[in-house]
């Protein structure tokens, strides 16, 4: 919650005092850029060492270790495919391979939010026998619609057999189910599973190669001093870890910069979807239903649409969701006030009245297809899922790419593991037949494909125009243009100052149809321990106040889904990721 400057600590007020009073913009005058006025907001350990810090002096900092064959780091869809592909592989050939699974969540599949369209290919090849093991999909998508919203009106689109929003053949699921399912799969399979515990640290031999991991150390102050309970995290050592962290992850950003895996492909570009799961009266329910619109509440410039799936679960389950491009250009855009605002559309409101929202939530997706993946293997270990990214933007669908990425990982470090001519020039093993594999598969034709729709939506017609190069270039060529168009940067380069920008002005909720944030984020779940250490944090703790807020009006209080933002009383709420804003 965002407090009255007057309750804010003496230093922070001066600041904000001084930037709105004086005007002054820190990039042009380097005054007003001294570390000295900027208060402190990050803790953490890797902006403030603790071995320079005396509160630490005499805390016992050694970390219990445990060897495994390999570690994955992320049971979502993708984690849990490459664990249960490894233990399918070494029933099969009666090889003993250890495998250790380390998941956020205090339970698999609690941090994924129900209601996705699933395409089943992977999922299908992973399980052929899905229905005799009862794997929870249970709605098949049975109508598909799509139309373009202006303000009052709905103008339908017909879906062509072969374009990116067919979903003939696809399951309408409860994603966290699934996942919670395939963690009971993975368990039976033999795969180690510690749900509660993050990976941290990532660890490196002497030569320079991936170790593992470690778990998040317990027991810290927000201000980052130990308490009297404080624990070491524990140590994963393996020949190969596996990140599988989802989209935006810590640790594959610091990967990123250690083997440079983006020297060779454009920057990533994100979205940020936001999904709620709500019981609607039973007269309007129609089970199997898949619609996506695009247009208003958005402009042509700002790439985003909708979903509304209905589900078949033995309630009146609907699962509405909005996602917006992070490449937009007004810096008073509000992504979550944009989904409330398009629930009250004429052709979607209907829907909800006389419902009640039971759930809320937000994911960030990477969007930058083909043109962004990096390179996904360096010694000890490599990439899989929606970590490096291989969501099929036009068809909004990531969870099948991901898990094909997962078991053909699997089958590469299987390979490898029990080859008996096994040399490797470092400690943690180099698998570069997955990323050979993974070129050679669907998954790579599939992105293909689509490599150019979601950069085709930067010219003059916006997401249009993008519609209109789809119709052409991949409904009659499939995708087959000689050329590959590029992204037009980063996302935060796309951004308007906000003196150049008109500030939105968004209905007030009404508490039936649409809601403020707060009592959203009550409903996702979210729940920290007050004196504990933001899990986000800020490499320069200037750049709130000196750009964000001074250039662009603090847009990170708005493209936020919890409403998170440095400017908080204690100035240790920090945004969420990914934040084309946090450098």
């Amino acid at each position: 919650m965002l407090v009255r400057l007057t309750k804010l600590s003496c230093p922070a007020y001066q600041w904000f005092h001084a930037l709105k009073i004086k005007k002054c913009l820190p990039l042009c005058a380097p005054r007003c850029s001294s570390t000295s006025a900027v208060p402190q907001i990050t803790t953490h350990y890797t902006i403030h060492p603790r071995e320079k810090d005396k509160r630490w002096e005499g805390v016992n900092m050694e970390r219990f270790a445990e060897e495994a064959d390999v570690v994955i780091v992320g049971a979502g869809p993708a984690g849990l495919s490459a664990a249960i592909r490894l233990k399918q592989l070494a029933a099969e050939q009666e090889k003993d391979i250890r495998v250790c699974l380390v998941e956020k969540a205090a339970q698999i599949g609690a941090h994924t939010l129900s209601g996705a369209c699933l395409d089943p290919a992977a999922f299908k090849e992973l399980f052929p026998d899905w229905k005799e093991k009862g794997a929870p999909l249970n709605t098949p998508v049975t109508e598909d619609r799509f139309a373009i919203l202006t303000e009052k009106h709905r103008i339908p689109v017909p879906i062509l057999p072969g374009l990116p929003m067919n979903n003939h053949g696809n399951y309408i699921v409860r994603l966290g189910h699934l996942v919670s399912w395939m963690g009971e799969q993975a368990e039976a399979l033999g795969v180690e599973v510690y749900p509660g515990y993050a990976a941290a640290e990532v660890l490196y031999h002497e030569d320079g190669s991936v170790k593992g991991i470690a778990t998040n150390d317990v027991g810290i102050q927000k201000d980052g001093a130990p308490k009297t309970t404080f624990e070491r995290g524990l140590e994963l050592h393996a020949k190969v870890t596996i990140f599988a962290e989802g989209c935006h992850g810590h640790l594959a950003k610091q990967l990123y910069k250690k083997f440079d895996l983006r020297a060779s492909c454009d920057a990533q570009t994100y979205g940020i979807g936001l999904k709620e799961l709500w019981v609607i009266d039973e007269k309007k329910w129609k089970p199997g239903r898949v619609d996506h619109t695009v247009g208003w509440p958005l402009d042509r410039h700002t790439y985003g649409g909708s979903f509304l799936y209905h589900l078949n679960e033995g309630e009146p389950l609907v699962a509405v969701g909005f996602v917006v491009g992070l490449d937009y250009q007004n810096p008073y855009l509000s992504p979550f006030r944009e989904f409330q605002r398009w629930k009250h559309h004429p052709s979607i409101r209907p829907t909800l009245e006389g419902g009640k929202r039971i759930a809320y939530g937000a994911r960030a997706l990477n969007e930058g297809g083909l043109q962004s993946i990096p390179k996904l293997t360096f010694p000890g270990g490599l990439l899989i899922g929606c970590s490096p990214g291989f969501m099929n933007v036009p068809k909004i669908k990531g969870t099948h790419t991901a898990m094909k990425s997962g078991s053909l990982a699997a089958e590469a470090i299987f390979k490898q593991l029990t080859s008996e001519n096994l040399q490797s020039k470092t400690a943690g093993l180099h698998v570069t037949e997955y990323e050979d594999n993974l070129k050679q598969s669907w998954v790579w034709k599939e992105l293909h494909a689509v490599r150019n729709i979601r950069p085709s939506c930067h010219g003059i017609l916006g997401v249009y125009g993008g519609m209109i190069y789809t119709g052409i270039f991949y409904w009659i060529l499939r995708g087959m243009e000689p050329w590959t168009l590029k992204h037009k940067g980063s996302d935060s380069e796309q951004l308007k100052p906000a003196k150049d920008c008109t500030p939105i002005e968004y209905p007030k909720p009404d508490g039936q149809i649409s809601f403020d944030l707060l009592s959203s984020v009550a409903l996702s779940g979210t729940n920290h321990e007050h004196d504990q250490p933001a899990h986000l944090t800020l490499k320069d703790d200037s750049i709130p106040v000196n750009r964000n807020l001074s250039i662009y009006d603090g847009p990170e209080q708005r493209f936020c889904p919890a409403g998170f933002s440095p400017f908080t009383s204690t100035f240790s709420s920090i945004l969420a990721t990914p934040s084309p804003f946090i450098t």
